[in-house]
């Protein structure tokens, strides 16, 4: 079950040998063993397997995976190419393009961004079919609340984006030498509130090459 990199099961595997994930294990092996579990077992940790802790300069925190069929791949907001764009994701590629006045490659695979040190990370890692939320409060949580954590203690300067109230209850675990952005989510819901118009990458890029760390190509 535990596919993961092993510079962060290093760091990680106090907690692996912990109650509260060894039921978490216990749960899951369960749930894919009777239901239909996105993502596959091998991509759960692709969050992190896509960008080493010592390489991240930017975060975004999400929810939960996407419960319908070929979408979740393990990396919060992204779908394979194949896949419809998501409503948050239309709304984050607005603002991309409108913020940095550059046109969005048009599909939904943000590996391209993994790869240049973006954490997408959900705070819920797998989730039931059609059941968004469904495994919420099973221990996930503990989990992704060290990771983030533990990327926030980091001495090198890192971009949180904190869209929503969910993702804004973390920032008590970023030192100061990070930069925090908040907004509300981009969610068709809320994005008029705030999301669009926030102008999150260009704050981003800026701070990232006044560290003289190479800029993220949002593409």
């Amino acid at each position: 079950m535990i596919n993961i990199r092993k510079s962060w099961y290093d760091l990680l595997k106090g907690e692996f040998q912990k109650d509260y994930f060894i039921n978490l294990q216990k749960f899951l092996d369960t749930e894919y063993k009777t239901y239909t579990i996105y993502p596959k077992v091998e991509n759960i940790f692709n969050a992190l397997n896509y960008v080493r802790l010592e390489d991240i300069k930017v975060v975004i925190i999400g929810q939960d995976p996407y419960h319908e069929p070929n979408q979740a791949q393990g990396l919060a907001f992204s779908v394979p190419e194949t896949e419809t764009i998501p409503p948050s994701l239309v709304n984050i590629m607005k603002e991309i393009e409108s913020d940095l006045h550059i046109t969005c490659e048009k599909n939904g695979n943000l590996i391209r961004w993994a790869k240049q040190g973006v954490l997408l990370l959900n705070t819920v890692l797998t989730v039931r079919r059609g059941q968004a939320n469904s495994h919420k409060d099973k221990g996930w949580e503990i989990l992704t609340r060290k990771i983030i954590e533990i990327v926030g203690n980091q001495k090198q300067p890192i971009v949180f984006m904190l869209w929503g109230s969910h993702a804004q209850s973390f920032a008590p675990l970023i030192a100061p030498q990070h930069l925090i952005l908040k907004a509300p989510h981009p969610s068709p819901l809320s994005a008029y509130r705030g999301f669009l118009g926030c102008k999150h990458f260009s704050q981003c890029n800026q701070f990232l090459q006044n560290h003289g760390i190479t800029p993220i190509d949002w593409h």
